[in-house]
């Protein structure tokens, strides 16, 4: 018929050449799959071109599968599937692209699933390529599919059934009519043909209808086969069989370019299971696919997530702490040692160091990799940005800033040396002093020279071999951390009192209310922030929800001036959980964790200062009364239009006397989870440090960020053209 390929009269196996393996001797016709944009061939209900001749399944026609985690066969997108087939045609493992004598029958491994795995043709076996994976990942040609599920036959018997079928039936025409695909009865239709396998039977009733009985009900297929379709008994129902996928694999289904790379840091407790990062960044990949397809489908690039595991390489103490654990609570405290532990590490000059190297050292690689194997990547503007977990983020922000404690300690010698002058001294005290201050300037001059000709030589090379454009921190301890570091708030609205633009273009702090290892960053910049409640973070499947840049702060508790209460009064006037009043929900489907947050943590009694800015959102508790939504619009009614109201308030003189501030952020940093309706306030304090991996929310909170300027440059050019 001449619609593709597929379709000749000559006995030859064409469908080889289509990736550059033309097949002189094969007596193919030279037809290219890639330069004929074959149309995609959905098989039921579609009708198939008359008088086709039976002859070998081109490469189209088969199609490759993967099983991940021993769940059912995955199909691979027709792009890779057809690159696949070729290597393994290449292979000389049959079909029509044998090797020629004297060539390597060793074959390049094809890069599959976005360019993330790699299939050994050879060994059937599919691996990642940016980390490490203990399980190998099993691949398997499909030839032979079971009816309505398209799940493929097992290698094989279906290399028996096709054998057989080539046998029998090569070179004859199929029937004419249409309406084949249609599952008739074969009750009473004689067999033409049959073929005996190890537990079951393969009958042809004509050359395109042909069943598979099961002659023992232990067999594998017949077992899957009755879970799948529900047949009770599958020996006398048999299960039709087709040959050739439900699509063809063209070329032209491949993935979309990834114009923007995520590195997944990991905190605390990966010891305890090397794996976790690789899990949980998958589960953050899927969710981000599922809400590209929602809401991104129109963009033709895309985002890809690479977990960095950085722990399980470094060696740190070897075992000494395992050794001095006493073994009564050795359950427990393997688990504190392998999370807790990894904060002393960090804390100890001794193997902070370490760390640093070892996440420094692996997001360096990465990236050189994916350019090696991406070239177009930096060509054409590529993105970086980093998504840390934990303590993660401590280490991330370390390695970007270049922070280092030994500065404090430099910091700490010369304010000694200050004070050591200002007391009274003895004649040859101050001789001695005046000399050591010499000699050291002296030194200093050296040690000057010495860096200066080194760096003329050889110039330093950046911590980090890109330019970091968003820093997502997820349950994040890093402004406890600053915080202790000396850092206090300013008087200007910028990201750089904590983290310079130049460094990083945008900072984002996400948590969940009830994580309690979470902290707010925007206090450390602006201390009348800790009266303005963080940002709420979009559900997921809100209807035109607002954009975050346009949503005005709103304020945790009104009734409180932020700058003139005094210690004595704040502790006064902060009611307990049980006889402070009802308060007005912020947003539907808030739960109990408001109160009692204080006690997660016992800190924010610790007083102003330090405590009263840091534990501020952890002392909201039930005083909190958002001057947000009226009272009595509590119940579920309107839902996604409340979602999309919340925390509007414009920043003026508002009733409780709070002054307009003078200085608001440039950009929000503190971005809250909404909390479920049904929490546990304990169950969602254990739980919360884990639960943003796989919430719908977040995916679609970080590639909203992601996407932006994508989606401008789409919008600016849909209103050039109109």
């Amino acid at each position: 018929s001449g619609a593709s390929p597929r379709y000749s009269t000559g006995t030859g196996g064409e469908g080889s050449e289509g990736a550059g393996l033309a097949s002189s001797e094969s007596g193919g016709s030279g037809f290219s799959l890639a330069a004929a944009a074959l149309p995609e061939r959905r098989r039921p209900g579609g009708g198939r071109p008359r008088y086709e001749v039976v002859r070998e399944l081109g490469a189209e026609e088969v199609r490759w599968f993967y099983r991940e985690d021993r769940k059912t066969w995955k199909p691979f997108i027709g792009y890779d599937s057809l690159r696949i087939e070729l290597a393994y045609r290449a292979l000389g493992a049959g079909g029509p692209a044998e090797p020629r004598e004297g060539e390597a029958a060793a074959v390049e491994p094809v890069c599959v699933r976005s360019g993330l795995y790699e299939v050994d043709v050879a060994s059937a076996e599919s691996y990642p390529v940016y980390w490490n994976q203990t399980e190998k990942i099993p691949v398997m040609r499909g030839q032979w599919f079971i009816d309505g599920t398209w799940q493929p036959l097992e290698e094989e018997e279906s290399n028996l059934i096709e054998q057989e079928h080539l046998n029998r039936f090569k070179g004859q025409q199929l029937q004419e009519s249409f309406d084949m695909e249609v599952s008739k009865p074969v009750d009473g239709k004689e067999a033409i043909h049959s073929l005996k396998l190890s537990r079951n039977h393969v009958d042809w009733h004509s050359v395109d209808e042909v069943y598979l009985y099961s002659d023992a009900t232990t067999s594998k297929i017949a077992r899957t086969v009755t879970q799948k379709l529900g047949f009770s008994k599958a020996s006398s129902s048999g299960t039709r069989l087709h040959r050739g996928y439900v699509e063809e694999a063209t070329l032209e289904d491949k993935p979309p370019q990834t114009s923007h790379i995520v590195f997944v840091v990991h905190g605390i407790g990966q010891k305890m299971d090397q794996g976790r990062i690789i899990k949980n960044t998958a589960m953050m990949r899927d969710t981000a696919r599922k809400v590209e397809e929602k809401y991104f489908s129109n963009l033709a690039t895309h985002v890809e997530f690479l977990p960095v595991e950085w722990r399980s390489k470094l060696t740190l103490d070897g075992d000494t702490v395992d050794s001095i654990t006493p073994d009564k609570v050795r359950g427990l405290r393997d688990m504190l040692n392998s999370s807790a532990m990894d904060i002393m590490y960090y804390t100890s000059p001794l193997y902070r160091d370490e760390l640093v190297k070892g996440l420094q050292q692996e997001l360096n690689r990465l990236y050189t990799l994916f350019c090696s194997r991406n070239p177009e990547f930096e060509e054409k503007g590529g993105k970086v940005s980093i998504v840390s977990h934990s303590l993660g983020c401590v280490i991330t922000y370390d390695i970007m800033t270049g922070w280092n404690p030994v500065r404090l300690y430099e910091q700490l010698l010369q304010k000694e040396e200050e004070e050591l002058e200002d007391r009274w001294m003895s004649y040859e005290e101050q001789r001695l002093l005046e000399e050591l201050y010499i000699t050291k300037q002296r030194l200093r001059d050296i040690e000057e020279r010495l860096h200066g000709l080194k760096a003329s030589t050889i110039s330093k090379p950046p911590v980090l071999k890109f330019k970091v454009e968003n820093f997502f921190c997820m349950g994040s301890p890093l402004a406890v951390f600053l915080a202790l570091r000396g850092i206090r708030p300013g008087n200007s609205g910028s990201q750089d009192h904590i983290l310079p633009r130049t460094i990083c273009n945008r900072l984002l702090n996400i948590f969940h209310p009830t994580d309690p290892v979470a902290y707010r960053l925007e206090p450390l910049i602006l201390k009348h922030y800790s009266n303005i409640s963080p940002v709420q973070i979009h559900w997921y499947n809100t209807a035109n929800p607002l954009p975050y840049e346009h949503m005005k702060p709103s304020f945790l508790n009104p009734t409180k001036e932020p700058t003139s209460v005094t210690d004595s009064e704040s502790v006064s006037t902060v009611p307990s959980p049980t006889t402070s009043p009802v308060m007005v929900r912020r947003h539907y489907g808030e739960s109990i964790t408001n109160i009692g947050k204080a006690s997660i943590l016992g800190a924010a009694s610790i007083g102003k200062g330090l405590g009263g800015m840091l534990f501020s959102r952890f002392g909201r508790s039930s005083t909190t009364t958002p001057q947000t939504l009226e009272t009595g619009k509590d119940g579920a009614e309107g839902d996604d239009k409340k979602a999309t109201t919340v925390g509007t308030p414009p920043l003026s003189h508002s009733s409780s006397g709070f002054l307009e501030p003078a200085v608001e952020l440039e950009h929000r940093i503190d971005f809250e989870l909404r909390e479920g309706l049904v929490e546990s306030r304990y169950w969602s304090a254990v739980t919360s440090h884990t639960a943003y991996w796989s919430s719908l929310d977040i995916a679609l909170f970080l590639l909203t960020f992601m996407y932006k300027h994508d989606q401008e440059d789409t919008e600016k050019s849909n209103l050039d053209t109109i």
